[in-house]
C-alpha cells in the first residue's frame, strides 16, 4: 500500500519512534476487545520497545488514559479527524476493532490488526487496500446478527484473541520491535 505521508503539525511531531497505534474504543460494546487485553498488549509493545500511541474519542478518556496507563501516550479525546489521521499515518501500525479509525488507517496507507467481531460481514466491512490481519472468531454464534450488545456470554470471538495473538499478527505486518527502525513518516 502506498502510504499519505500527512504531517500534522505538534501531535505527530512529539510522538515516539517507531510506534503502535491502539484505538480500543468502538460504538458496541459487541465489537470492543477488553480494555484489560488493550492494556497488556501496551505493556507487552513498550516492554520490547516500541512506542504505544493510544487513541479514542472525547468520551473514552478514562479508557485511553486506562491502556495507555504509564508507557503509553494518552491522545484520547484530543485529536480532531485530520490530526487523528496525521497519528495513524505515521504508526508502523494500527490495532483496532471494527469500527472507523480501521477505515482511516487503511485510507493512509497504514497496516492494520483488525480485532473484528462478527456481528457484521469481515469480507464486506474489514478494511481492505492495505496490509491487514483480522482476528477474531470470524464463525462465532453471533456472526452477521449487527447485534450492539454481546448475545454470547463471555464474548468469546475476542476474548479468545490475547495480546502474544496480536504481536504475533503485528510481526506478520513487518512490525518487528529488535528490527523497526522508525520510517518518519
Amino acid at each position: 500500500a502506498v502510504r499519505v505521508g500527512l504531517r500534522v503539525g505538534r501531535v505527530t511531531d512529539d510522538l515516539p519512534v517507531p510506534y503502535v497505534a491502539l484505538h480500543p474504543g468502538t460504538s458496541a460494546p459487541a465489537r470492543a476487545w477488553p480494555p484489560d487485553r488493550f492494556r497488556e498488549l501496551a505493556e507487552q509493545l513498550s516492554g520490547l520497545g516500541l512506542g504505544v500511541v493510544v487513541t479514542g474519542g472525547p468520551g473514552e478518556r478514562r479508557l485511553t488514559a486506562y491502556v495507555a496507563g504509564d508507557r503509553g501516550t494518552d491522545l484520547g479525546g484530543t485529536l480532531g479527524l485530520d490530526e487523528l489521521a496525521g497519528v495513524l499515518d505515521r504508526a508502523e501500525a494500527v490495532v483496532v476493532g471494527n469500527t472507523g479509525p480501521a477505515h482511516l488507517a487503511a485510507a493512509v496507507g497504514t497496516p492494520v490488526v483488525s480485532l473484528y467481531a462478527p456481528t457484521i460481514s469481515a469480507e464486506r466491512w474489514a478494511p481492505y487496500g492495505v496490509d491487514r490481519v483480522l482476528l477474531g472468531d470470524q464463525h462465532a454464534p453471533c456472526r452477521d446478527t449487527r447485534a450492539r450488545e454481546c448475545p454470547v456470554s463471555g464474548h468469546p470471538c475476542l476474548t479468545s484473541v490475547t495480546p502474544d495473538d496480536v504481536v504475533t499478527a503485528l510481526g506478520t505486518l513487518g512490525v518487528r520491535p529488535s528490527e523497526t527502525v522508525g520510517r518518519g513518516r
